[in-house]
């Protein structure tokens, strides 16, 4: 298991910022994740875009840190979009019905 997660952030405005996440999400690495996720969430930030492309393993730990990022932009009022997700990590979704919860895209436009 691959325990190297790095990110890559983009600022696309003022208000909106993409973050490109590269690697497994798991116990190990959802900590950095949430370290990221959480700067975004302020009341002027109105979408954080999460881009999940180079994620093919994501653990419990790793759901729990997006769910958290789902609280924060409802606390904010700001929208907050998953894209990308491998078979893997779609299924996970799935089963755990969280696919309706989260607005989820299939890739990533700018």
């Amino acid at each position: 298991m691959n325990t190297n997660l790095k990110f890559e952030r983009e600022e696309l405005s003022e208000n909106n910022v993409t973050l490109k996440v590269f690697g497994d999400v798991t116990i190990h690495t959802a900590t950095r994740l949430r370290e990221q996720l959480k700067p975004l969430f302020t009341a002027k930030m109105q979408s954080v875009h999460v881009v999940l492309d180079h994620v093919e393993f994501m653990d419990s730990s790793g759901i729990a840190t997006l769910v958290e990022g789902l609280q924060w932009s409802r606390l904010t009022g700001g929208r907050f979009v998953l894209s990308g997700l491998s078979d893997n990590v779609r299924d996970i979704f799935s089963l755990a019905k969280l696919d309706t919860v989260f607005e989820i895209e299939d890739s990533f436009a700018t």
